[in-house]
C-alpha cells in the first residue's frame, strides 16, 4: 500500500491527467482556492486594516513555513516574487571592485541566474563557469579548484534543472568558505522532494520558488540569508519595507531594520503568498524525508522502462546523484511532447536534454507505465507529424 496516494484527492487536476510535470509546475492543492478566496475576502472586508492583520508579516509568516523544508531558523526566510528579485539583492550586497570579484558557477545554472550574474560584469564582476563534460554532471573537481582566493560569490544549483544532478553542496560550501568566499545555491529543484539542510550545510544564501514541488503556483520566491550576515549586508537593491522604520517615511538614506526585512525592498506579493501556503502546509505534512523515498523508488523505475523502450537516458543512474525528475531523450522529442500534452499526459520538454518526467508523492506506479507506453506509441505511430505538418502550415 502507498499510503501518499491519500493525498491524490487533494489535487483535482490528478482526476483527469498523468500529471509527471512537478518539476515545473506542481498540482495545485484543492485548499488553494479557499485561501485565495480568504484573500479576496480580507481585502474587501478588512480593508486597508489588511495589512496589521496579517499581510505585513507574510514576508516572514509564510517564510517560515518554506523554512521548516529547508532547515532554515525561524525568521530567516523571507518572500519575494521570484528568484530573480532575490538573486539580485544579494548581489547588490557585495562589492565587486577589488581583487576578490570573481562569482564561480556552472554552465548549467539556470539561465536567469546566468543573466543576472553577466549583467553586474559591469560593475567589475567576473563570471566563470565550470562546463560538464556528458551534458549531465558538473565535474566537482573542477568547481572547487575554480573557487579561489578571488572568489567574492559562488553560485550553484543544488539540483541542476535540465538533468536532475544533484550537486555537492557541502563540498563546495567548504571550500568557498576556506578561500573566505560566500555561497548561494538555487534550490528550486531540491526543496520539497530532496531533503536539505540549509543551516547544517553552512549555505550562506538559498532562493528557490514555489512553482514546483512544492505546488505553491507562481508569484512566491524565497530567500535564506545566514543570520550571521545580517548587519554586515546592506543591499543597493533596497525598499522602503527593508527600512527600521518604514512608516516614519524618512528621506536620505536607508536605515536597515535589523533584521531579514532588510532584505525585502517594495510591496510584497500577498495573493501570491496565499495561493502559495497551502503547497507549503501539504509538504511538512507529508513530509520531504517520505517523498525522497518514493521518488528515488520511481525514478529508479522510469529509467528502467526507458532503458527497456530503448530510449536514451540524459540523467544520472545513481540515486544519490539524481533528483526528483527523469529525462529521456527520443527522436523528435519536442512534438512527441507537445502530443503528449495534446492527449493529457503532463511532461515537459528541454533543448539539448530531453522530456523531463517527473513523478511527485502524488503519483501512482501505474502511471509510470503509461506515460513511457504512452511515448512509444506516438513514435511508433508517427503521431508527432501530425503536428509537425501543422506547424509547416
Amino acid at each position: 500500500m502507498d499510503e501518499l496516494l491519500e493525498w491524490r484527492k487533494e489535487f483535482p487536476i490528478l482526476d483527469n491527467t498523468v500529471y509527471m510535470i512537478s518539476h515545473s509546475l506542481g498540482a495545485m492543492p484543492r485548499r488553494t482556492r479557499d485561501r485565495l478566496n480568504e484573500y479576496a475576502d480580507m481585502w474587501a472586508t478588512r480593508g486597508i486594516r489588511s495589512w496589521d492583520e496579517g499581510w505585513w508579516m507574510m514576508p516572514t509568516t509564510v517564510g517560515d513555513l518554506i523554512g521548516k523544508i529547508i532547515g532554515a531558523p525561524e525568521g530567516e526566510v523571507v518572500m519575494h516574487p521570484n528568484v530573480s528579485v532575490c538573486q539580485s539583492i544579494i548581489l547588490s550586497s557585495l562589492d565587486f571592485s577589488g581583487r576578490r570579484n570573481k562569482i564561480v558557477s556552472e554552465s548549467f545554472n539556470f539561465p536567469s541566474n546566468l543573466y543576472i550574474y553577466h549583467g553586474i560584469e559591469k560593475t567589475g564582476a567576473r563570471l566563470v563557469t565550470v562546463a560538464s563534460d556528458d551534458g549531465i554532471t558538473v565535474p566537482l573537481d573542477r568547481m572547487l579548484e575554480a573557487i579561489d582566493e578571488e572568489t567574492r560569490l559562488v553560485s550553484v544549483s543544488h539540483v541542476i534543472f535540465r538533468s536532475s544532478y544533484i550537486q555537492d553542496l557541502k563540498a563546495i560550501v567548504k571550500r568557498a568558505h576556506e578561500v573566505g568566499a560566500l555561497v548561494i545555491a538555487d534550490i528550486y529543484q531540491s526543496a520539497g522532494t530532496v531533503p536539505l539542510d540549509v543551516k547544517e550545510i553552512g549555505l550562506d544564501f538559498a532562493t528557490g520558488g514555489s512553482v514546483k514541488w512544492l505546488c505553491g503556483g507562481p508569484g512566491a520566491g524565497y530567500l535564506y540569508v545566514k543570520r550571521d550576515l545580517w548587519n554586515e549586508l546592506r543591499p543597493a537593491y533596497t525598499g522602503w519595507l527593508a527600512h527600521s522604520d518604514p512608516f516614519a517615511f524618512k528621506t536620505g538614506p536607508i536605515e536597515y531594520a535589523d533584521n531579514i526585512y532588510r532584505f525585502l525592498n517594495g510591496s510584497p506579493n500577498v495573493p501570491g503568498m496565499y495561493a502559495a501556503m497551502s503547497g507549503y502546509e501539504i509538504i511538512n505534512e507529508v513530509g520531504v524525508e517520505n517523498i525522497r523515498e518514493k521518488s528515488v523508488r520511481q525514478t529508479t523505475r522510469l529509467i528502467e522502462l526507458s532503458e527497456e523502450a530503448g530510449f536514451r537516458i540524459n540523467c544520472p543512474r545513481n540515486v544519490e546523484e539524481r533528483g526528483g525528475t527523469v529525462v529521456i531523450d527520443v527522436e523528435h522529442g519536442q512534438q512527441v511532447t507537445t502530443e503528449l500534452l495534446r492527449r493529457d499526459f503532463l511532461v515537459d520538454f528541454r533543448p539539448g536534454a530531453g522530456i523531463r518526467i517527473a513523478p511527485h508523492f502524488y503519483s501512482k506506479d501505474e502511471e509510470l507505465e503509461m506515460v513511457i507506453r504512452e511515448i512509444k506509441q506516438i513514435l511508433e505511430s508517427k503521431a508527432y507529424e501530425q503536428h509537425s505538418a501543422a506547424q509547416a502550415h
